[in-house]
């Protein structure tokens, strides 16, 4: 088939700066559409797709016939409702994460995307990224030895109530929007699933600002924490009996800094970088290749779907 041509449901800032764009860059794909009902808001969206046609309603970009793939960057309660009006619709579907509120609700997403056969996933971008494939690779392989703690963090400083992170009827809150980081990346990296979960959560205003959460990955122990009320910051590090392997920018990379892997063994620190890498170009083009020739998107709605157990894990210990 010719390019994937993408319809995009809203007019969020994060699809204007960065998956927008990624989706009419990365090969084998287009933007063509989007809805909002503000024409004002489809100006910045011109500039990476000139011929964009405009829809004034979600319902009439999932009836457009020239629209083969829908790109969901709705706030979070929304995704699982648009995620399934777009498969019984007909198109493919990449869903900002967290895809569902709750584990159980991919079940719906799995059973829609089986019957219908199109493309369906969550857009964790991290696992597209060559340092992430890098690191799995080395732990596979026996770079650090075995495997005793994994220790991650990831926080930004967002005090304002009326951003929809700090909305609980929105499904804000640390946990849903960056939790799947601190705990997909360890899943993804390690192949390995969590037991053993435990958070120590702080509220505010109904959503979760600071979550400390211990877990098993195996033998390992996990320490992680998240929270959207401390300066930023971000870091994973996996140690073992004869080695540490650390990502220091292993969520926003090109954001917040230079993507890059070190491994530590004795005194010696080898390290990779990769200061040109686009997860979400690389994101997009593994979702247009799955499209176009048929074959199995890399992080299915399965595995996202683990994550999301592990995130309810935490909140159910909680309370």
């Amino acid at each position: 088939m010719n390019n994937v041509r993408w319809g995009i449901l809203g007019a969020a800032k994060f699809a204007r700066e960065y998956m927008g764009p990624a989706l009419t860059l990365a090969p084998g794909g287009e933007v063509v559409a989007l809805a909002t009902s503000d024409p004002a808001k489809a100006q910045p969206f011109r500039v990476f797709a000139p011929g964009l046609r405009l829809h004034g309603s979600y319902e009439a970009l999932l009836a457009d016939p020239g629209v083969d793939a829908v790109y969901i960057p709705l706030p979070n309660r929304l995704h699982v409702e648009w995620s399934l009006k777009a498969m019984q619709a007909g198109k493919h579907v990449l869903c900002e994460k967290p895809m569902t509120m709750r584990a159980a609700e991919f079940d719906a997403l799995i059973a829609a995307r089986n019957a219908s056969g199109v493309v369906a996933a969550e857009a964790f971008m991290i696992v597209h990224h060559p340092q992430w494939q890098c690191a799995r690779k080395l732990l596979a392989d026996g770079a650090i030895g075995r495997l005793w703690r994994i220790d991650a963090a990831f926080s930004y400083n967002n005090r304002d109530l009326g951003n929809i992170r700090n909305q609980a009827d929105l499904g804000g809150g640390g946990l849903r929007d960056i939790g799947c980081y601190v705990m997909g990346g360890a899943r993804f990296a390690t192949g390995l699933e969590a037991t053993d979960v435990q958070a120590r959560i702080r509220w505010e205003n109904g959503v979760d600002v600071y979550a400390a959460v211990s877990a098993r990955f195996g033998d390992a122990d996990y320490a992680a924490f998240t929270s959207i009320r401390m300066h930023p910051r971000q870091e994973i590090t996996f140690h073992g009996d004869e080695g540490v392997l650390r990502l220091p920018v292993p969520f926003n990379a090109r954001v917040f800094g230079e993507a890059r892997l070190e491994l530590h063994r004795g005194m010696e620190v080898t390290t990779e970088r990769w200061p040109a890498v686009n997860h979400y170009e690389l994101q997009a083009a593994a979702f247009n290749r799955a499209v176009r020739e048929g074959g199995d998107y890399p992080c299915p709605l399965e595995f996202s779907r683990g994550t999301q157990a592990m995130v309810d894990a935490a909140f159910a210990s909680a309370g």
